[in-house]
């Protein structure tokens, strides 16, 4: 048994942030907190041994937790605050269970909603979002990350069939079965988008070890040699790079929210901590400098909140623009990283294990603060909407 119960949600909202959220909001938020009191026990031990529960994906989709704001047939839709409301409280309960619905819903089943053909959809988009089929989104290539609009790997046009080859890296369920959206380059030098089943010859994909983060999901280093697929698997939306960039920046404020699931997992801990932890007689609550560092905390999470619950107005409203989901994933990012820190360290030596939690979300945050564009990315990108000139070379 653990020595301190620093697990107990504590429904941080100090300017009542969500008071108020539609019931139809609040919903999709509930059977998501349900799900992580189902899943958190489990998360640990998934987590010390980097190994993925499958069967934690497909309960999610059971769950319809996994569609991250994407109308699909026969499925209860989600406006773009219960998406992020969900992708908080997947992300308080572990990172790598909200990396799964960044990927799964967040890029590959956006991709095809965004840019597929009707039998595409119709095929692709309620398995995924059920979670009875796996989905990657495969981009980032070993020699291009943050440029990826630089990526080297190619399709070429065979009859009735397409031929890829290259190289991708980083690909989440890449390597676990089901499809993969591996962006490419054409003849013409148009970046597109192919649907490629993992079982396809020339598709060869292996695992990532010796991670220190996310490691309860597995990412592939994935190697296409002649990869043929049929023509119709092309993505007929998928014309360039733009159409590439679409998917992120929709997902971009997803990872803001996933930010805000950490930081609030970490800072709720800290307040726990604080009051199970006696130091010199008394607990820690009541020594000052343990109250000055949970304020700090406390006014870093409720200002994540404030990007958050604002862009997602912007986002139904249809208004939101890219450099602003920039804004909050930079934002957000960083303080989840100054949260986690600051908990860790007010844990002092119970920071480092993990039935405590702190020390598995302050890992997987670097994570998040690197994936769908570096902090220098999105600081460059705001800063080319800001002054009007490019500093990206």
């Amino acid at each position: 048994m653990p020595d301190y119960d620093v697990s107990e949600a504590l429904d941080t909202d100090y300017y009542a942030v969500f008071a108020g959220i539609p019931a139809e909001d609040r919903a999709h938020w509930d059977r998501a907190r349900a799900f992580i009191d189902e899943a958190l026990p489990q998360m640990n031990e998934y987590w010390d041994r980097a190994e993925y529960p499958l069967h934690l994906a497909k309960r999610m989709g059971e769950l319809n937790l996994l569609a991250d704001g994407i109308e699909v047939p026969g499925l209860e839709p989600m406006s773009p605050l219960a998406a992020g409301l969900v992708n908080m409280e997947i992300s308080r309960g572990d990172g790598s269970l909200g990396t799964i619905v960044a990927v799964q819903g967040g890029l590959a089943l956006r991709s095809i909603a965004f840019h597929g053909s009707d039998e595409q959809k119709e095929r692709w988009l309620g398995p995924l979002a059920r979670g009875e089929e796996l989905g990657s989104f495969a981009l980032t290539e070993p020699d291009h990350g943050s440029d990826s609009v630089s990526l080297e790997t190619t399709a070429r046009r065979d009859g009735d069939h397409w031929v890829l080859n290259g190289e991708k890296k980083w690909i989440g369920n890449g390597a676990s079965g089901g499809v993969t959206v591996v962006w490419a380059r054409d003849e013409d030098g148009n970046v597109r988008g192919f649907l490629i089943e993992q079982d396809t010859e020339g598709y060869d994909a292996e695992v990532i070890e010796g991670k220190g983060s996310l490691r309860a999901i597995h990412q592939a280093r994935i190697r296409l040699t002649d990869a043929r697929i049929p023509a119709e698997n092309v993505l007929p939306g998928s014309k360039t790079f733009k159409d590439t960039s679409a998917v992120l920046v929709a997902t971009r404020l997803g990872v803001a929210w996933s930010a805000l699931g950490h930081a609030t997992a970490c800072y709720e801990a800290a307040v726990n901590y604080a009051n199970q932890r006696t130091q010199f007689g008394k607990p820690l609550a009541r020594f000052q400098l343990v109250q000055d560092r949970l304020s700090q905390m406390l006014a870093e999470l409720t200002s994540m909140q404030l990007h958050c619950i604002h862009l997602a107005r912007l986002d139904a409203a249809g208004t939101m623009r890219p450099t602003q989901a920039s804004m909050a994933k930079y934002h957000n990012t960083r303080k989840a990283r100054f949260i986690a820190t600051t908990a860790r360290d007010l844990l002092g030596g119970n920071g480092i294990l993990l039935e405590n939690h702190v020390i598995r979300h302050m890992m997987d945050i670097e994570s998040i603060h690197t994936y769908e564009g570096t902090e220098s990315v999105q600081a460059l990108l705001i800063g080319r909407d800001v002054t009007g000139v490019g500093a990206f070379a």
